[in-house]
């Protein structure tokens, strides 16, 4: 089955690393995402420190020159019909995202730039403050604070990016963001916005897991979450764990808002989901549960409705 991943760190873990993302001995790479099933992949810059705004040009520079060297291997999606295509010619679609804007500084112009140069989709905030937003995970002592859910809203500065990601047609990722910064978008909120990477807080009660009143909100305004494979959140063995945090959004927010969002190269290896090429596994273990109909919203119609109604 086609399916659309919402989130890998695929693209720094390779530049870092000296490999490609075609082919290397990474979770992920193109090769092994097309005999998935893969039609798109969501590919994350991210950056993080002092070093952050060279580091985002070094990785925006890297994932160009690879798209420039491979164009039988992928293809950049910017469009709807770009990503249409990708269904109809067997090309693994990229669709380049940020994680993590703290990067930008203070200059809200660079989110006009980041559309310029194909970024589709963008979060605030990692897992430390910056001048937009705060995370909901902390950390004392350099242990996470798992319980702890942070109530802080955004900053006016952050507040202004969300108006210019909107602006500028770039999706809204709230994944790491905190409870609070997280409500004060999804309040009212008409344009969807997605979790690429997050689960349930009612399956498994961690910070970096929606509530479900965050569920509930992100369903109401069309969005989406990508259910995250790490251990830490799934909290249980791995393709059992991973239907229970798909019902349980279904339960709450409805089929149309259930994604994948593996977040690989970015997690440790979960048993049974070690690489992208167990997708296969873990669909068909999946249509068992939740049906083909919920199945085939969950692999790719639920975010490509978000991306025609927010990309166009």
């Amino acid at each position: 089955m086609n399916y659309i991943d919402l989130h890998c760190d695929t693209l720094t873990a390779c530049c870092d690393s000296g490999q490609g993302i075609i082919k290397n001995s990474l979770q992920s790479d193109v090769d092994r995402l097309k005999k998935s099933g893969c039609v798109a992949q969501c590919f994350a810059i991210f950056t993080e420190g002092a070093s952050a705004p060279q580091d985002f040009e070094k990785y925006l520079n890297f994932y160009l020159k690879e798209l420039e060297d491979n164009p039988d291997k992928i293809l950049p999606v910017t469009t709807l019909q770009n990503l249409k295509k990708c269904v109809s010619s067997g090309i693994l679609g990229g669709l380049l995202t940020v994680e993590n804007l703290s990067f930008i500084g203070d200059d809200l112009s660079e989110i006009a730039r980041l559309s310029e140069v194909g970024v589709k989709m963008a979060s605030l905030v990692w897992n430390n403050q910056n001048l937009l937003a705060s995370p909901n995970l902390s950390f004392k002592d350099g242990k996470p604070q798992f319980l702890e859910r942070c109530k802080k809203g955004l900053t006016d500065f952050g507040r202004q990016a969300v108006e210019e990601l909107d602006k500028h047609k770039i999706i809204i990722d709230i994944s790491h963001l905190s409870d609070g910064g997280a409500e004060e978008i999804l309040n009212n909120r008409k344009i969807p916005v997605v979790a690429s990477h997050s689960n349930c807080a009612g399956v498994f009660n961690v910070c970096r897991n929606l509530t479900d009143r965050l569920i509930k909100k992100l369903a109401d305004c069309g969005g989406v979450i990508g259910v995250n494979y790490c251990m830490d959140f799934l909290g249980g063995e791995t393709f059992e764990s991973v239907a229970r945090h798909i019902s349980h959004i279904i339960n709450i927010g409805g089929e149309e808002c259930i994604a994948l969002g593996s977040d690989f190269d970015g997690i440790p290896a979960p048993e049974g989901l070690e690489d992208c090429s167990k997708i296969e596994q873990l669909l068909t273990f999946l249509e068992g549960r939740i049906g083909i109909s919920a199945l085939e919203k969950l692999a790719h119609l639920n975010f490509e409705r978000v991306f025609k109604d927010v990309c166009g």
